[in-house]
C-alpha cells in the first residue's frame, strides 16, 4: 500500500481538502486497494476537529467526500507514510525539523500543478468563500499529477 500524507498548519482547510480531493480521484480510478491518503497539521491547534466548513462547501460543491479528524503531525509519520506533501515552505521546513532530516518523498503540493510549479498553496482561512474555490483548483490540478506520478512511479 502506498501512503500519502498532505500537510499544513492547522490540519481544517488545505490538508483534508488536498486528502479528500486526492482519495476521491483515487477510488475514480480503482486504486483505492494499492493507495491510501491521510492529513495532518504541523500545529496542534484543531486536534479532533472537523474540516472547516469552507472546505466541506467547497468539496461538496465538486461532488468530492470529505471527512476527517484534524491530527498533528508527528516524526512517526516519516516511516508510515511514502509521500509528504506539504502545502507551503513553512510547512516543509517544519516537517524536515520534526522528522530530524529529509523524507526522500517530501514535496511541496504544488511541485505538481502545472498552473503553479513549485508555488505555495495559500491558506484561505482568513478569507471568504472565493479563497477556498481557488485553493480546491490548485490542489484538484495538482492531485491529478500527482496521482499520474505515484502510478507512473510504483506501475500501477
Amino acid at each position: 500500500m502506498i501512503k500519502i500524507i498532505f500537510v499544513c498548519l492547522g490540519n481544517i482547510c488545505r490538508s483534508p481538502l488536498a486528502e479528500a480531493i486526492f482519495q476521491h480521484k483515487v477510488n475514480q480510478k480503482g486504486l483505492q486497494d494499492k493507495i491510501s491518503s491521510d492529513s495532518a497539521g504541523t500545529a496542534n491547534y484543531h486536534v479532533g476537529d472537523d474540516p472547516d466548513t469552507r472546505s466541506i462547501a467547497v468539496a461538496v460543491k465538486h461532488g468530492v467526500p470529505i471527512q476527517h479528524k484534524g491530527q498533528q503531525f508527528h516524526h512517526t509519520h516519516g516511516e508510515a507514510f511514502d509521500y509528504i506533501m506539504a502545502m507551503d515552505q513553512s510547512n516543509h521546513r517544519n516537517i524536515i525539523h520534526e522528522l530530524g532530516y529529509k523524507h526522500e518523498g517530501l514535496f511541496l503540493m504544488r511541485d505538481f500543478d502545472p498552473d503553479g510549479k513549485g508555488e505555495e498553496v495559500p491558506d484561505p482561512y482568513y478569507g471568504g468563500a472565493d479563497g477556498f474555490e481557488n485553493v480546491y483548483q490548485m490542489l484538484d490540478r495538482s492531485c491529478d499529477e500527482l496521482l499520474e506520478y505515484i502510478v507512473k512511479e510504483h506501475n500501477l
